[in-house]
């Protein structure tokens, strides 16, 4: 049976030619940039204790067309020592796939592109296996896995057959002899900063905010592809992705294994973690965002269904419930013409309780992101980490390090399960 997303959305015919194994369940995408060190990577998966079924690794070493070429030569060094990695140490249950592109559009090359190229060849695999609910997860060629994620991915999506995607628990090393110590340390405040903005949001009402980390991210193959598949960003890819399924029933957060990413400082992206870990290296001051910002959406997000209202909900009530808002929140609804979305909410809801689905598909993690921006460049300037991080512990001003509270922290989301739908 034809499937249309394979027919229509992908860039490049099958690239692996060997069939996949009858039985597939799970295929590990790797996209890979210029890596010194893949092999690491692909070792920590190769001494993973595999599922009772099949699993594969796909990984595209890539580059654009008309690269320098000293990148071009290291992705060749990179790609031939893991072709021969991969086969010595492909094995009947786990297999090992090795891609090269080496042209890739100069406008669109990058890390979304190359997830794209290797999730969709993971979920065309899946689809041939006759396995389209089975699962793709994301790692980066600079991470690592323990031993258990095969087997723990999979049990999690076992015992969760209405799971669409997940995110998996990450955790950033903060010691260790890879790196000098300052990286280390600035690690430690950007990953407080990642669990912080996350935290407040959700108290703040946003319940579908959750943690997007490229290197730590699951999903169907069928959910995969009704979804659109990954996007081409060169950057951001994960977060605009992953946001895709956290509005569905049954999105959840995978506790049992640990994702290892690298903190290692970059300046090949505009943004991410190894761009700000170089800022921080650099001496660039490093700050979160405020509290107040977050106590001030709350006062909006809080209680959903009293935007829904009465049937009788004059324009003149919406108004004087507005004018209640902080001024924060009530100037950046104005500047997304709330008062029409409301209308239109409101119009297209039978209950509160659909009214409610509604409002959070309208103000979703993208549109809060741009609140938080909104307030913080108008109304509440930057803070240090720390501070804000210690605000919403409700420590005291003389308490507790940045390794203390991250450790908090990393305990709240290692025990929780979330379903945001």
């Amino acid at each position: 049976m034809p499937n249309t997303y394979l027919e229509r959305n992908t860039l490049y015919p099958p690239l692996i030619g060997s069939n996949p194994e009858w039985g597939l369940t799970l295929v590990v995408t790797i996209p890979c940039f210029d890596e010194p060190d893949l092999l690491s990577t692909l070792s920590s998966l190769g001494r993973c204790s595999t599922p009772p079924m099949q699993a594969e690794v796909i990984v595209v070493v890539n580059n654009a067309a008309g690269a320098p070429r000293e990148i071009v030569g290291r992705n060749n060094n990179t790609y031939q020592e893991a072709l021969a990695w991969a086969e010595d140490h492909s094995r009947q249950d786990l297999q090992f796939e090795i891609l090269y592109l080496s042209e890739l559009p100069p406008r669109h090359a990058g890390v979304g592109l190359a997830r794209k190229i290797a999730m969709d060849e993971a979920a065309r695999r899946l689809v041939a296996a006759e396995n389209p609910s089975g699962i793709i997860t994301c790692l980066d060629a600079d991470s690592r896995v323990q031993a258990n994620y095969l087997q723990a991915v999979c049990r999690y999506f076992d015992e969760h057959p209405g799971c669409p995607a997940a995110n998996i628990h990450y955790e950033h090393p903060l010691e260790g002899r890879d790196f000098a110590p300052e990286v280390y340390e600035a690690i430690v405040l950007y990953e407080l900063h990642l669990r912080y903005y996350v935290h407040a949001l959700r108290r703040a009402g946003l319940r579908a905010a959750t943690q997007t980390v490229g290197s730590a991210m699951a999903v169907r193959a069928d959910a995969y592809m009704a979804q659109g598949g990954m996007n081409r960003r060169q950057a951001g890819e994960d977060f605009y992705f992953l946001h895709k399924f956290t509005p569905l029933s049954g999105f959840g957060t995978i506790t049992t294994t640990t994702v290892t990413p690298s903190p290692r400082p970059s300046h090949r992206l505009p943004f991410g973690t190894g761009k700000v870990i170089g800022q921080i290296i650099e001496g660039q001051p490093f700050l979160s965002y405020a509290p107040q910002i977050f106590d001030d959406l709350h006062v909006f997000l809080g209680q959903p269904e009293r935007w829904y209202g009465p049937a009788d909900f004059s324009e003149a009530e919406l108004e004087n419930a507005v004018r209640t808002l902080p001024e924060s929140v009530r100037s950046f609804l104005q500047q997304q013409d709330f008062s029409a979305k409301l209308r239109e909410l409101r119009q297209h809801s039978g209950s509160a309780e659909t009214f409610v689905k509604r409002f959070f598909r309208w103000f979703d993690p993208f549109l809060a992101m741009k609140y938080v921006h909104h307030a913080r460049d108008r109304y509440y300037p930057g803070v240090p980490v720390e501070t804000a991080a210690r605000a919403f512990l409700q420590w005291p001003t003389d308490k507790g390090t940045a390794r203390e509270m991250l450790a908090v922290f990393r305990d709240m989301d290692r025990c929780e399960e979330t379903d945001t739908g």
